[in-house]
């Protein structure tokens, strides 16, 4: 596919897959006129390294783990990074958690408040 439709496809800017490859995240293969063309599991990488990146993760943390993630083959390198990774995404939720239950704390008693005619003014 080309990066057009891949970009549709993954939900991405053609300029991000543009810098996934610069970053050796994403690979094409070239036609004879230089257009990019993606294999058919490249949505999954791009929704893939979209997801990293949104949980933390550098391109370059990325890069490095890649491999694993597609081989299921890890160093213990690799596998440290892996756990660390995932410990500060489990950091991550546990505060975004409490930040949840003090909104719904705060929604619960405004709720409260308006229903008793205590209406801010």
């Amino acid at each position: 596919m080309r990066i057009g439709e891949l970009a549709a496809k993954a939900g991405v800017s053609v300029r991000a897959l543009r810098y996934y490859e610069e970053q050796g995240l994403l690979a094409a293969q070239r036609t004879p006129s230089g257009q990019r063309v993606y294999p058919d599991g490249a949505v999954d990488r791009v929704v893939l390294v979209q997801q990293l990146y949104a949980a933390g993760l550098s391109s370059r943390r990325i890069l490095e783990l890649l491999p694993c993630v597609y081989t299921g083959h890890a160093t213990a390198h690799t596998l440290a990074l892996l756990a660390a990774e995932r410990d500060r995404i489990e950091e991550q939720i546990t505060g975004l958690t409490a930040t949840r239950d003090r909104l719904d704390a705060v929604i619960a008693a405004a709720t409260a408040s308006v229903a008793d005619g205590h209406l801010p003014g």
